[in-house]
């Protein structure tokens, strides 16, 4: 069957508009912004969808894997028996890690580290255990930051290191998070916090015990029931999470503010603000990494606001999933 002409000025139409997209990227995205659509299709405010599954990794003590449009992340919780510090005698801790595997993206390549990993590491770090100084998370041109936000921004206080203690001065929890992402499509903070919370919501403390010498270890679930010695903590506990921080990008370009970027959308503005905010509908802290445009106090406004929708939403996604693991 020979094809209709029509079939063939249909082809060739496409053929032009693909190199159009891709010799003039910002131009084709303008177009598509004028008529009030994306380059995925959405409409300039819509979020991608996401979901939340636990249980990722059956060697692990929590793990999720997440997925906000086509961005994948899996989080991983390994818990190991450390001695505290002096300084904090009585607390725990946690050590966070991103990982981009050349599989993750074409622009990842094998044995070439990867600039936004560390950067992601610092982020999560940052947010989820402690203070954040606003000199590193206000990152703007110096007119942003003489608008001095006037959001409070602190610490997210999701994790109580107090409740990671097993015998103070002597054992606590140290919780080993790896997060590797598993497709690099766009708001990779988003996903990687997303994955963390998830993570930790999936967490369950192993029982520990005491040997001879007096030293805590880890008694496993064919011991538990075997062992003589009177157990630190007699059954797996979860972990109390106070307040579960989230995040949302926005990419802003002339007088738009587009939410939840995809990894072209990335590629092609480079302004870009992140928003994180928690639970209790809290700012946690607000990160702009340079770009062209100036933030105006208007802009960051209705970036709080979009992502307070987000977090509403992820937390709704979230709590779903949990309540599924407690049914099954």
């Amino acid at each position: 069957m020979v094809p209709s002409m029509s079939a063939f000025e249909n082809t060739s139409a496409n053929t032009e508009v693909e190199v159009f997209r891709r010799l003039y990227p910002l131009e084709f995205y303008d177009r598509l912004l004028d008529k009030s659509v994306r380059l995925d299709a959405r409409s300039l405010r819509h979020f991608r969808d996401s979901t939340v599954a636990f249980g990722a990794v059956s060697s692990a003590n929590g793990s999720a894997l997440v997925k906000i449009g086509s961005t994948t992340m899996l989080a991983a919780i390994k818990m190991e028996i450390m001695t505290p510090s002096v300084e904090a005698p009585d607390e725990g801790n946690v050590a966070i890690e991103f990982h981009m595997p050349p599989i993750c993206s074409p622009v990842v390549w094998p044995g070439r580290p990867v600039e936004a990993a560390p950067v992601i590491s610092k982020q999560l770090t940052d947010t989820i255990l402690r203070h954040v100084n606003p000199s590193e998370f206000l990152l703007a041109d110096s007119y942003f930051l003489s608008f001095r936000v006037k959001y409070f921004v602190k610490c997210s206080g999701m994790i109580d290191l107090k409740e990671l203690c097993l015998v103070s001065g002597k054992a606590a929890w140290m919780a080993y998070l790896d997060i590797c992402c598993l497709d690099a499509d766009g708001g990779l903070f988003d996903a990687a916090l997303l994955s963390a919370a998830a993570a930790f919501s999936h967490l369950q403390i192993p029982v520990v015990s005491l040997n001879e010498e007096g030293r805590v270890f880890i008694v496993s679930e064919e011991e538990a029931g075997k062992s003589k010695k009177e157990a630190v903590n007699k059954e797996k506990r979860k972990l109390n999470l106070r307040s579960i921080p989230l995040s949302l990008t926005c990419i802003l370009h002339k007088n738009y503010i587009i939410p939840d970027p995809t990894a072209e959308e990335e590629s092609i503005i480079e302004t870009s603000v992140t928003v994180v905010m928690d639970s209790s509908d809290q700012l946690v802290s607000l990160y702009k990494p340079g770009g062209q445009i100036l933030a105006f106090s208007k802009a960051i406004q209705e970036c709080v606001e979009l992502t307070r929708q987000r977090v509403k939403e992820l937390l709704r996604i979230l709590e779903a999933a949990v309540s599924d693991m407690e049914v099954d």
